[in-house]
């Protein structure tokens, strides 16, 4: 998980999951505030500006014999003062922490 004081404006990530698993998650994440999906995309509404995802599925990261699915995120936030940003991405990343926050 990231240190809060990185949830600037913009920022981006590695995220290791499939496509299909981030869609399935990103609803949950993102509640109780509306989500807007789009190819590669999504817009979340929040407390009257927007956040802004982009993603780009990268090839799996290999470890011996091990493939790991991998993505490259990127988050924009317009019209979200500091402390939503805070309070949206500490139950985000909880949520989409893989084995349990």
């Amino acid at each position: 998980m990231f240190d809060p004081s990185t949830y600037t404006e913009a920022f981006e990530r590695h995220h290791g999951c499939t496509e299909s698993e981030w869609l399935g998650q990103l609803p949950g994440a993102a509640q109780p505030h509306a989500v807007q999906l789009g190819q590669a995309q999504a817009r979340v509404l929040i407390d009257g500006g927007t956040l802004q995802i982009d993603w780009q599925v990268l090839p799996p990261r290999r470890i011996a014999l091990i493939q790991l699915p991998q993505m490259h995120v990127r988050y924009r936030f317009d019209g979200v003062s500091a402390e939503a940003r805070q309070r949206f991405m500490k139950r985000f990343d909880l949520f989409m922490q893989k084995g349990g926050g």
